[in-house]
């Protein structure tokens, strides 16, 4: 009998934990991430979000955000998303800055390395009223230059320019 209950033990714990693993590593998608960036020169930040798919400009650089993911709210807290920057020179010359994932955990892990700005992702979300609300008050003054002031603006320029060398393209997979 003493044996029956050992291994009746041993079976419910492996029934019970053999499920846990097996979500660990599942990843949530969502629409939107959330970035933190700094710039150098004028010790400016400034938190703004991106939905996946679209491109922004940040000064002379531009980021293109392919995918954003985070863990269930019931594992350790983890945003990754995979980011995509170049910059295009005054000669017209794009150049990748950074083509990877980037994790809100660990920012130092996988840096995006540039002499002005530093960028690193916080968070990832859901489109919601308050994240359309947010988007909207990013708007600038037409009169202000990007370049200069370092600020966002959602942009279609530039994808054109986008650097021809193979840095890693995003793949899409089933294997979250």
């Amino acid at each position: 009998m003493a044996r029956f209950f050992q291994y009746f033990v041993l079976f419910t714990i492996f029934v019970c934990t053999v499920p846990a693993l097996a979500r660990a590593d599942e990843m949530i998608d969502y629409d939107i991430v959330k970035f933190r960036s700094l710039d150098k020169i004028s010790a400016r930040t400034q938190t703004f979000e991106v939905k996946v798919g679209s491109t922004v400009q940040y000064g002379s650089i531009y980021i293109k955000v392919q995918a954003c993911r985070k863990n269930p709210p019931i594992e350790t807290p983890e945003a990754a998303a995979f980011v995509q920057i170049w910059e295009i020179s005054t000669e017209g010359k794009a150049e990748w800055i950074f083509s990877g994932w980037m994790f809100g955990s660990s920012p130092g892990l996988s840096a995006m390395d540039h002499a002005v700005y530093d960028v690193w992702v916080l968070d990832c979300m859901n489109t919601s009223d308050e994240a359309d609300k947010a988007a909207e008050e990013t708007v600038i003054d037409e009169d202000v230059a990007p370049e200069s002031k370092g600020v966002l603006t959602e942009t279609d320029q530039g994808i054109d320019e986008m650097p021809d060398e193979d840095v890693g393209e995003y793949e899409e997979s089933d294997d979250h």
